[in-house]
């Protein structure tokens, strides 16, 4: 198995501040990663970074085995797919939920003049499926729900078929039900020896979905833990990151956290 993510002294400040600070990392193909912190930790820079989109202030960064500062992003980037709440903005939302998706093997927003061809509509029509779209394919994006959108922008990021997959918080603003489904599927995506390196921001374990190999736990900046998800993600290093005393307790295959008041 070869390196997907390698990550060495990497930080990025901004002014005199200090966003993210010393970060190393190693994600290898077949691993499956989960990145969780609080508000401010770094996160989303974390994520950011891997996905070539934010150049680090310090430090070395190397993505399918290029690294940055001395590769072609526009050969790269089509590499690595990348589900945020932040793309959501630059899709059309009169753009159907198939041409979402389809226009993902351009990295573009919006269909216009790319062409497609039989092997394209195929791969989309059986993502659709894959993330229980079908029904929704000619629905306008701009009319879906939350849990929707979030399931579309998934189905979009693996189009390209990427060797490296990018989740943040793919959660967010879901209700209980709609978490439930993203977890299943995300689940099932994640057992699947097939599938990408797969990288995920949340907030809360409970979001964890089965078959997560490893845990990175970020605190104002720093890497806490990472490593094993059974040895990362613990009672201690949730605590030092967050500040409060968390228990934190697997069950099956689910992880789960509260106040240790």
């Amino acid at each position: 198995m070869g390196t997907a993510v390698e990550l060495e002294g990497v930080g990025v400040r901004r002014g005199d501040r200090w966003i993210l600070q010393d970060a190393e990392l190693s994600v290898e193909e077949s691993d499956r990663w989960v990145v969780v912190g609080p508000n401010g930790a770094g996160k989303t820079t974390l994520l950011s970074i891997v996905s070539a989109r934010t150049f680090p202030t310090v430090g070395m960064v190397r993505i399918l085995d290029e690294e940055l500062g001395g590769v072609d992003l526009a050969e790269l980037k089509p590499r690595i797919g990348w589900a945020s709440s932040a793309l959501s903005a630059d899709i059309p939302g009169d753009e159907t939920v198939r041409d979402v998706v389809m226009t993902g093997s351009y990295a573009v927003t919006g269909r216009w003049r790319e062409a497609y061809d039989s092997a394209d509509a195929a791969r989309a029509e059986g993502l659709l499926a894959q993330w229980g779209l079908q029904a929704l394919a000619g629905s306008r994006f701009g009319t879906l729900s939350e849990g929707e959108r979030k399931r579309t922008l998934i189905a979009r990021a693996l189009m390209p078929d990427p060797e490296l997959l990018l989740l943040d918080e793919p959660g967010a603003g879901l209700d209980l039900g709609g978490r439930e489904d993203l977890v299943r599927r995300l689940g099932a995506l994640a057992g699947d020896p097939c599938a990408p390196a797969i990288m995920m921001v949340t907030h809360h374990v409970e979001e964890i979905p089965p078959n997560f190999t490893h845990a990175l736990v970020l605190g104002r900046g720093r890497i806490v833990s990472s490593g094993a998800i059974e040895v990362a993600l613990t009672s201690a290093h949730l605590t030092e990151a967050f500040g409060l005393p968390i228990a934190v307790r697997r069950v099956g295959e689910r992880w789960f956290a509260h106040l240790d008041a």
